[in-house]
């Protein structure tokens, strides 16, 4: 990294991300596996033949023998993936911009990422820039100028996502191997050019906070004239690691440097000094996926319980919302988005504007598994579980006699003393029942 991480990226700790397209007519992937484990299990061919990403439908369409192309034959007969565009233009008239911004705040986030153009090519805004043999290819609604003002008016920042390397309206052969990436990236400069196009829209008439790129980009593109033209537009915008030249052997080398690293559906098991982003969907899947319901969705407490490792290791947490074609979205999400926001609710002080601390990790003598989160002038130790009430240990601190301990969401003090190499805090009776309960021990103690 070059560029020191901007102050309120730091601070932030939640994105929420939102894969939104023609897909999201469709809705359906194979709800199975993992992009880390089924591809361990049955090699890359499984994983691209059956994936579990719904946006990835209209790629699975074209491999024979794939459940997509079955479920697509079922219910769409011969019908071809453009062939959704006017069902989307007229499930859009529904969708409410606002009403989204107004969860995505009640879920505690700080910043919104929106796909603005996935791999299959088809915009959400209405570029000046057209498709070269599509023409005005995009959606009857600009979703990204609408969601962009609501997203604003909610005091939050808003980001673009852009697939940059691939686009099936230029190459559309299929990718059925990991490979095939790397031979699918379009290197035509024409190609480059309208990609950069794009890029400087998104910039200029969006005012985009981020240039999320997504798995490659070409290597012909005068990409490091786009990078320094949105750091002048916007000092303190960010750039992912994903613009990279990836050739067939699957080697991947940057094309700039990136502000942040963003690893998917899964993250760092040590604090980093580099700032990343882990980005997960709720499910298996980014795009809406009717087939996916409780059963594949993380629990809430296994989620919040992950948020809290990400934040302990110097990561923020971009969690994944994939709405219906009418942009409502589904109750389990929107139960997760909501456990969140409630958890915060109590607990926030331990997450915002936080950094790690150090080490990540401890225990307690019950076995609780402890993450730490500091401020300069206090020390957060977060119980991933249930405690009982009564005396608690936790490990390897030792606090100075004249320390104050508190149970965020509690107005009790906190007692405690000091026993050998660890600090023994007295819980309160009545304790709110959480999926995991921040301890504030001010100033902060020493790792004993």
């Amino acid at each position: 990294m070059s560029r020191p991480t901007p102050t309120w990226y730091d601070d932030a700790k939640l994105g929420i991300f939102v894969h939104f397209g023609l897909y999201s007519v469709p809705g359906w992937a194979v709800a199975r596996g993992t992009l880390h484990d089924l591809p361990a299990e049955q090699g890359w061919p499984a994983w691209f033949r059956d994936t579990a990403y719904a946006e990835w439908y209209a790629n699975s369409l074209k491999i024979p023998g794939s459940q997509t192309a079955a479920h697509h034959r079922a219910h769409y007969g011969d019908a071809g993936y453009y062939d959704f565009i006017p069902a989307f233009d007229e499930a859009i008239k529904q969708w409410d911009p606002a009403a989204w911004a107004e969860l995505i705040k009640q879920a505690g986030a700080s910043y919104v990422i929106l796909t603005t153009k996935h791999h299959d090519g088809f915009r959400l805004w209405p570029s000046r820039v057209p498709h070269p043999t599509l023409g005005d290819f995009h959606a009857a609604r600009d979703i990204v100028g609408e969601l962009a003002a609501a997203v604003r008016a909610e005091g939050m920042r808003f980001g673009t996502y852009y697939s940059g390397g691939l686009d099936w309206t230029f190459n559309p052969a299929p990718i059925e191997d990991l490979p095939d990436l790397g031979r699918t990236v379009i290197q035509d400069p024409a190609y480059a050019a309208y990609a950069g196009a794009h890029w400087r829209e998104l910039i200029e008439r969006y005012d985009t906070t981020f240039l999320w790129n997504d798995i490659a980009y070409p290597r012909v593109s005068d990409l490091d004239a786009i990078v320094a033209e949105f750091y002048e537009h916007t000092p303190d915008g960010l750039v992912n690691d994903r613009f990279q030249d990836i050739t067939a052997d699957g080697t991947r080398t940057p094309l700039v440097v990136p502000d942040i690293l963003t690893p998917g559906y899964t993250s760092f098991p040590e604090i980093r000094a580099e700032k990343w982003e882990t980005t997960r969907g709720i499910g298996l899947s980014f795009g809406y996926n009717r087939a996916e319901d409780e059963a594949t969705f993380i629990p809430p407490d296994e989620l919040i319980r992950l948020f809290v490792d990400i934040v302990s290791k110097n990561g923020n947490l971009l969690l994944n919302v994939g709405p219906r074609a009418d942009g409502s979205i589904q109750d389990g999400q929107i139960a997760r988005l909501r456990a969140l926001g409630e958890w915060l609710a109590v607990n926030g002080d331990a997450i915002y504007g936080t950094r790690p601390w150090q080490t990540a990790e401890g225990t307690t003598d019950a076995g609780i598994s402890v993450r730490f989160t500091s401020k300069p002038d206090a020390l957060y130790s977060i119980l991933l579980g249930q405690p009982v009430p009564g005396p608690l240990l936790l490990q390897g601190l030792r606090a100075e006699p004249d320390t104050t301990v508190s149970l965020l969401g509690d107005e009790r003090p906190v007692p405690f003393e000091q026993q050998g190499a660890g600090l023994r805090a007295m819980l309160p009776d009545g304790m709110l029942a959480s999926p995991a309960h921040a301890l504030r021990i001010a100033p902060p103690p020493a790792l004993a």
